[in-house]
């Protein structure tokens, strides 16, 4: 109850930003093609996407014919069973740490919340026991590596960085051969964001993984790529670029409590088929939980 309440307060601006339309969906007497126009105008308004909006409001077309539903709540009722099935993606879990050293490297585009999440990780890998280290792949944002290390300190983990500048696939290496001989349960590994060119970016992406499989056999065991929610369908082109490069395996979604556009979710899980494996608001450690389709869908409409 405490998360749900937590996703509702995250999610507050996209559900008052929907009520009149939910209101407007509701009043009407009859399923007839006002009720639709205004269904499609509903989910376009949350940032569901046209395609993802057309292809359930074409699925629920078909159910309702077929069960002869003729007033509003019904279909609303097999609206909200349709969105929790679309988000029970079959790998929506993390990946459980079944090798030592766990790795997860994180990616996106930088003021995505990369930092923040890769600190929020650590502290929650720290609160169950297990021992963590950083790794400041992000060589080419000055701050950057000052701002992991805070985090690191604030979660009681190890860092390993070099200096401003230097090679990120140099910073993996060494922070894995440390990880190793101190016997490290989990390493979290940052990466840039921007570099001259997206070309530069994902190459750059490309080696670290390399590096990584040539030091921990079946590493990366995860990879998260960092969205922020209030970018909208941007957010959907970042996800399918840095899956190409990147082989991301989970998405976690920042900064729900900024957007009135929170069904993006789902137009990301539906476009790019990528689980949200967790979602983020504020800047707190608890400020980060592992996705709940059921949740969502009550705390959104």
């Amino acid at each position: 109850m405490v998360w749900l309440s937590s996703l509702r307060d995250a999610l507050a601006k996209t559900r008052n930003g929907l009520q009149g339309h939910w209101n407007a969906l509701l009043g009407r007497q009859l399923v007839d093609d006002a009720f639709w126009d205004e269904l499609e105008e509903t989910l376009i308004s949350a940032d569901f996407g046209v395609s993802t909006t057309e292809k359930i409001v074409s699925q629920l077309k078909i159910a309702a014919q077929q069960q002869n539903l003729r007033a509003a709540d019904d279909v609303v009722r097999i609206f909200r069973s349709d969105v929790t099935e679309y988000l029970a993606h079959p790998r929506l879990a993390p990946v459980a740490a079944k090798t030592k050293p766990h790795v997860v490297l994180v990616v996106g585009v930088n003021g995505s919340g990369k930092t923040t999440t890769i600190g929020k990780l650590a502290a929650q890998a720290r609160a169950q026991g297990r021992s963590v280290l950083l790794v400041a792949g992000d060589t080419f944002r000055a701050a950057a590596g000052e701002q992991l290390g805070i985090w690191a300190t604030r979660a009681g983990a190890e860092l390993v960085r070099h200096a401003a500048g230097g090679d990120p696939a140099a910073v993996v290496f060494d922070g894995l051969a440390a990880a190793k001989a101190r016997n490290i349960d989990v390493v979290l590994i940052d990466t840039a964001g921007r570099l001259q060119t997206k070309h530069n970016l994902m190459e750059e992406l490309k080696k670290i993984r390399r590096v990584i499989a040539r030091e921990i056999e079946g590493a990366p065991h995860e990879t998260l790529l960092v969205l922020d929610a209030t970018t909208g369908q941007n957010a959907l082109s970042q996800a399918k670029l840095f899956h190409e490069a990147a082989d991301v395996t989970g998405i976690v979604l920042t900064k729900l409590d900024g957007t009135a556009k929170g069904g993006i979710i789902v137009a990301i899980m539906d476009q790019a088929d990528l689980p949200v494996k967790y979602v983020g608001f504020g800047e707190q450690v608890d400020q980060l939980k592992t996705f709940d389709p059921k949740s969502y869908v009550d705390a959104l409409f």
